[in-house]
């Protein structure tokens, strides 16, 4: 959040590799005409059946009807960061035998190939950005090869690239059987909103199905999976089954698993509908000071701006209120306190924010640690808060250098704060409120980047906050991301969004509620928080920040996650109708606005 008004400070990634890596491979002519024996291998190398029998890397595949070369529809794969796009298929073949692998493709890099041969895997690729062109090439299996992996990828930081009549000529191999049924099935980890599997791999398996209840709710390469999006303290059958190019298998044994109870630290005292706001409490900018005793009946929680530490690295966070000489017309503290007790009876949450725009807060030691519990708690006691809010932003939070598991985070500054926040509310208990406002580059953007990356290079603050996010999840009452001052993200549609949109709110919406894969490791999921703990962040003018967002925009977004309506090309992951609401920054910047931000929230839910 800032002090002033628009400024953006989205920080881009360092590039990987250059161009002149693609400088290697050739383009050969068109294909021989196959032996009368032959047959063709590929399993729908059209994809008129969608992906059936593909595999595509972080769902970044789907079949699309145009551009396509023949039939109906055609291979649309798309890159992100250092994911290819690669989409591939096991086919079974004969020891000893030739083979011509040949597709049709358009992009910028296009890359068609075949490993596992058992003598030399081979690849070729092409630059056709506007119209088809096909690639081909050949390969000998070894004396014990019975299968191969065809496969198609693009490059890094490229547009989407697109195949269509994909084929493998040459002599078939043995019949393919539908693999058995998974055993061991079991649950290895829960939370309140998550259930995590795991299953005995099954031989001749390249893939695997999670069903809850009977549906089908989430797909696996290995035999492991994390379904994610569910209700506390509610029970759960699950099964499996494994995949391969014949088909599915009958599904497991089910086991039940039960998650556990919902923390949220007060937010079952909020409203079903709860309005958030920032309130300009120790500072003055082009927006006026607003007194506690004029902020309207229609915020739910108000946040205080700011309480700041009085170094980056010290940990002790103090905070007063405006001084007469910058804000003419501020209360006294005795009126100050009035106001929000005031505000506490009438059913409202007054909460102390911690950072915003100037206030850098690193907690690098233990001892920063607890003098930031020490400092905080003397706020909160002082002005008889209800609990926290963690705006850390600019460089608060970073990832040191192998810390790449948000699950188990090591970096100091991550793992002190969390050590922190639970020290707060083992003192405060159930009734503590606590709220987290990071920026999209904090989160959403670990679903393409975590913190340096595997070879280094990448901003380490990149999803920094998610091991927070993740570690508190059963103490967070609410999330509101700041879908503003953004650069665009990749939502779970592998496309960028650009703020200032419905489209924008939903894409990042949907992230949270849904889970994702950070930096496309399917592995390390992070799981979707529970719809009532999020709400949507928001500039309440033009004035407030970069992204503003109309109020006819705003409500689209909320039809589209709360209805399922006005969506347009975004497809979420579930109605979320259990959506808490919004938060802007800030009551300040609505009151200069007339007050359209809360206006439209009252209007839209009928308050």
């Amino acid at each position: 959040m800032e002090r002033t008004g628009t400024v953006v400070r989205f920080s881009r990634l360092l590039a990987a590799c250059s161009a002149g890596l693609l400088a290697a491979g050739a383009l050969v002519a068109s294909a021989p005409v196959a032996g009368a024996a032959d047959v063709d291998l590929v399993r729908n190398g059209g994809f008129e059946a969608g992906l059936d029998g593909w595999n595509c890397a972080n769902s970044s595949g789907a079949a699309v009807t145009a551009p396509k070369r023949t039939g109906a529809s055609a291979l649309k794969a798309t890159p992100a960061g250092s994911d290819h796009a690669k989409c591939s298929q096991t086919i079974t073949v004969k020891p000893n035998s030739t083979y011509t692998l040949s597709a049709w493709v358009q992009g910028s890099y296009v890359y068609l190939g075949a490993s596992g041969t058992g003598t030399t895997d081979v690849s070729t690729w092409t630059q056709s950005p506007d119209v088809w062109k096909q690639l081909t090439t050949t390969f000998t299996t070894g004396p014990s090869t019975t299968s191969v992996s065809v496969y198609t990828h693009g490059w890094y930081g490229t547009p989407d690239y697109y195949v269509d009549d994909l084929s493998l000529f040459g002599p078939g191999g043995e019949p393919v059987v539908i693999p058995a049924v998974p055993g061991g099935l079991k649950t290895t980890a829960l939370t309140s909103t998550s259930v995590a599997l795991s299953w005995n791999a099954v031989s001749g398996a390249s893939g695997y199905n999670v069903y809850r209840g009977g549906t089908k709710v989430a797909t696996a390469t290995g035999p492991s999976a994390t379904v994610t999006g569910l209700t506390p303290s509610t029970a759960y059958s699950f099964q499996v089954t494994a995949t391969n190019a014949a088909g599915e298998s009958a599904k497991s044994a089910a086991v039940t698993a039960t998650t556990t109870e919902g923390g949220g630290g007060g937010g079952t005292e909020l409203p079903a509908r709860a309005l958030v706001g920032y309130l300009h409490s120790s500072f003055a900018n082009g927006s006026g000071y607003t007194r506690m005793a004029d902020v309207p009946d229609s915020w739910d929680v108000i946040n205080l701006a700011f309480g700041e530490p009085t170094s980056v690295t010290s940990g002790d966070i103090r905070f007063s209120l405006c001084p007469v000489a910058e804000c003419p017309n501020v209360e006294s503290e005795a009126e100050f306190k009035a106001a929000i007790k005031a505000k506490q009876a009438a059913g409202k949450k007054v909460l102390i924010s911690i950072g915003g725009q100037n206030g850098q807060v690193q907690l690098g030691s233990t001892a920063a640690r607890d003098a930031f519990v020490t400092s905080v708690s003397k706020i909160i006691d002082t002005y008889g808060l209800d609990g926290l809010d963690i705006d850390f932003e600019g460089h608060s939070l970073s990832l040191n250098t192998g810390d790449t598991d948000f699950r188990n985070p090591t970096s100091p500054v991550i793992v002190n704060l969390i050590s922190a926040v639970k020290s707060l509310k083992a003192k405060y208990g159930s009734d503590f409120v606590l709220t987290m406002a990071p920026e999209t580059f904090f989160v959403q953007l670990g679903y393409q980047f975590y913190g340096s990356g595997p070879w280094g290079g990448q901003d380490p603050r990149a999803g920094a906050y998610l091991p927070v996010i993740h570690a508190l999840r059963d103490d967070l009452t609410l999330l509101h991301v700041q879908d503003y001052n953004s650069g665009p993200i990749m939502g779970l549609d592998n496309q960028y969004h650009t703020m200032g949109g419905a489209d924008f709110h939903i894409a990042m919406t949907d992230m949270l509620l849904a889970g994702f894969p950070v930096a496309g490791d399917t592995t390390k999921v992070f799981p979707g928080l529970r719809p009532d703990q999020v709400a949507i962040g928001l500039p309440a003018s033009t004035q407030a920040g970069n992204g503003h967002t109309t109020p006819a925009e705003v409500n689209k977004a909320l039809n589209c996650l709360i209805k399922k309506t006005d969506c347009g090309s975004y497809r979420t992951h579930g109605t979320w109708s259990d959506l808490r609401g919004l938060m802007t920054w800030s009551i300040n910047w609505d009151r200069f606005n007339n007050w359209e931000f809360s206006k439209n929230f009252d209007a839209y839910f009928g308050n």
